[in-house]
């Protein structure tokens, strides 16, 4: 028998999430983003449940041509553009979209147009500005520039307007988290043709009113994690959780008052307690860090206690009298019975964000699907 830790991948909660982001903004084309290997839950295991979207989003080349293997015929976009003159060929062969933030991608662009065995390629690329972000892309004052040179490159079939938000999870400087970086493109690019992709999860979820974005760019949002936790929850968005990281009780303690538990004996009970051990750690992906973190016993919360070790981590099971070996522990998700946990709970106890925890479940733990 295997060990009992399983990640679930819920697509109906994978496609709920999509549609609510159309519902947001329902003049938009939306692309799901699946970077990071979808955010941890395998390109291949959310695909089904993604076809239905207007286009895919991610950063690597190999990533690209795993959705091609599947099937997909539709766009698919670079995020981080082409690292390399010689990924122009992959793009070229898989039809990849790309973004452009630095002037060396232009100048590979050019120069792989004027190769005589190029002449007949054509991209649609994605200009991407640096409105205050200050990752990628071109400032307002050369972007003007660099968009006149794409005009005249033959390699382009397609120009769109790009630009990340830095703050639309929140406020910058006291006012809304998009006005400042809003205003900056709006100014820079309104005698521009070409269509525009600003929206992430933030900015549909909190100001889908405010803007216009031919193309939205949904990631975390699809996976059940607010983009701007704990401002709001994914019940105040209406979001549902798309992995459950399920697990059972292997073993159960009975202890008395001062006690301790775990290396480190960082837990003391202040009374008599009964608890349970789990088969979760930290090689499995659980933050090690997490203190008194919400977790799910038959579908009962409680908590962690103690430090999180390589393989097991302990829980307060005083107050669920049922509980016993062979029961179902949820770390995040929800359990069989359809009680939620929130990622984004869990992530605050150990100060990190609902990315991070579904992005680092580790090989070792099985992956299945529920449709």
């Amino acid at each position: 028998m295997p060990r009992p830790i399983t990640a679930v991948i819920h697509h109906d909660a994978l496609q709920h999430n999509l549609n609510v982001a159309r519902q947001f903004m329902p003049q938009s084309k939306v692309f799901a983003v699946v970077k990071a290997n979808a955010y941890g839950h395998g390109i291949e295991r959310v695909y089904e449940a993604f076809k239905s979207a207007d286009g895919f989003a991610l950063l690597d080349i190999d990533e690209a041509k795993r959705l091609r293997k599947l099937g997909w015929t539709g766009p698919i976009l670079l995020l981080e553009g082409i690292f390399s003159a010689q990924d122009l060929l992959d793009c070229k062969e898989y039809q990849l979209s790309f973004s452009l933030h630095h002037i060396e991608q232009i100048n590979w662009l050019e120069q792989f147009q004027a190769q005589s065995d190029q002449s007949q390629a054509k991209f649609d690329v994605f200009l991407k500005m640096n409105t205050g972000m200050n990752r990628l892309g071109f400032k307002p004052d050369a972007y003007r520039t660099m968009w006149q040179r794409l005009q005249q490159c033959p390699a382009v079939k397609s120009i769109t307007h790009m630009m990340h938000f830095s703050d639309a999870d929140g406020e910058r400087l006291g006012k809304s988290g998009i006005e400042y970086q809003q205003r900056v493109f709006e100014d820079t690019i309104h005698d521009l043709a070409g269509d525009r992709s600003v929206s992430n999860s933030a900015a549909i979820l909190r100001h889908s009113q405010d803007l216009h974005s031919d193309y939205i760019r949904s990631g975390i949002m699809l996976y059940g994690s607010s983009p701007d936790y704990p401002s709001h929850s994914i019940r105040d968005w209406n979001l549902k959780p798309s992995m459950s990281l399920r697990s059972e009780i292997i073993a159960v303690q009975d202890l008395q008052a001062n006690e301790t538990v775990g290396y480190g004996s960082k837990f003391t009970a202040p009374h008599a307690m009964k608890i349970g051990i789990v088969a979760c750690g930290y090689a499995d992906g659980y933050q090690r860090i997490s203190m008194d973190a919400p977790v799910l016993v038959n579908s009962v919360l409680t908590k962690t206690i103690g430090r999180v070790s390589m393989d097991m981590l302990a829980v307060d099971l005083t107050h669920i009298a049922d509980a016993d070996i062979g029961s179902e522990v949820v770390l995040w998700g929800q359990s069989s019975d359809g009680t939620v946990l929130a990622i984004d709970d869990v992530a605050a106890s150990s100060g990190t964000v609902g990315y991070e925890l579904m992005c680092g479940v580790t090989a070792r733990v099985n992956f299945k699907i529920s449709k």
